[in-house]
């Protein structure tokens, strides 16, 4: 009875096993072997060691991109929790129209990137610009934006910021989730609104601002599809839109060094990790969770 039971769970396991094994494990390995070799699709590969890798750091583009990710992870990720958390705490009030209000901030995150990037892109413009237009009417000359080696970046964060519904609606069911006894017992201690935002909801909100944290980091530093649209893969204006995850898709398939691109993705992988960990490992200093001493 045990091996028929046994066998039955193998077998309804099955499709799920094959499928890890053909999209993941088999992949994983490939990469790993076509990074230490010459493969480009084309021609038989050749294994060279090591050659990838030491070609890699001596390539300027490749500094540069991983420059610019993690420029604009550090920029990015910082912003994202502090409007999240806000957004967040304010949808969260008891006010007429809360459900309306928060799904007019969940929209955005529905919209496909493509329409995302057209839409900014008018914002934007620094001639004909709503945002541009709007900063000459108060005083302000504006800047070039997406057309600014100063401003590119920024302006791209700005897109990001617009479209935060997914960790918005995560802080939500964070803040859902904190026992109102917290907020009572601080009534009768007569705290006010200030006081109970940073030291119950903000402190019991943090396992949830470090797991967005995470996946907005992993993002961040695999960030492809917006920058990649905005400027059709060139990275312009000169190169302070190329991000690591563009040089590595225009190797692969715009160059078919495919073996290149292979060890650039493992760079990728180990410069995720060690943030990860450290995050992970800092974690116990500032990260609270209801019912701990």
């Amino acid at each position: 009875m045990e091996t028929r039971i046994r066998r039955a769970g193998i077998l309804f396991a099955l499709p799920w096993i094959i499928g890890l094994l053909a999209f993941y494990a088999y992949p994983l390995f490939s990469s790993m072997y076509y990074s230490l070799t010459n493969y480009n699709v084309i021609s038989p590969s050749q294994w060279i060691g090591f050659e990838n890798y030491s070609t890699l750091f001596n390539d300027d583009l490749f500094w540069k991109g991983l420059k610019n990710t993690l420029a604009y992870a550090l920029m990015q990720v910082p912003l994202a929790i502090m409007f999240g958390v806000t957004l967040a705490m304010l949808l969260n009030l008891p006010v007429f129209g809360q459900g309306f209000l928060r799904t007019v901030f969940f929209l955005p995150s529905l919209l496909p990137v493509i329409a995302t990037t057209i839409l900014w892109q008018w914002l934007l413009n620094p001639q004909f610009g709503l945002v541009n237009a709007f900063l000459e009417k108060i005083g302000i000359t504006g800047p070039g934006w997406l057309g600014d080696t100063t401003w590119s970046k920024p302006s791209l964060v700005i897109m990001t910021l617009w479209v935060l519904g997914n960790s918005i609606l995560i802080y939500l069911a964070g803040l859902q989730d904190i026992s109102k006894d917290y907020y009572e017992a601080a009534d009768i201690d007569g705290a006010n609104w200030l006081q109970k935002t940073f030291h119950i909801t903000i402190p019991l909100l943090t396992p949830v601002i470090f797991f967005n944290m995470i996946m907005g980091v992993i993002h961040a530093l695999q960030e492809f599809t917006l920058p990649y649209a905005l400027t059709y893969g060139t990275g312009n204006p000169a190169e302070s839109l190329l991000f690591y995850s563009m040089y590595l898709y225009n190797n692969a398939f715009l160059y078919m060094k495919m073996g290149y691109a292979s060890a650039m993705a493992w760079i990728l992988f180990v410069v995720v990790m060690l943030i990860t960990v450290v995050l992970l490992k800092s974690s116990g200093k500032w990260v609270f969770y209801q019912g701990e001493d």
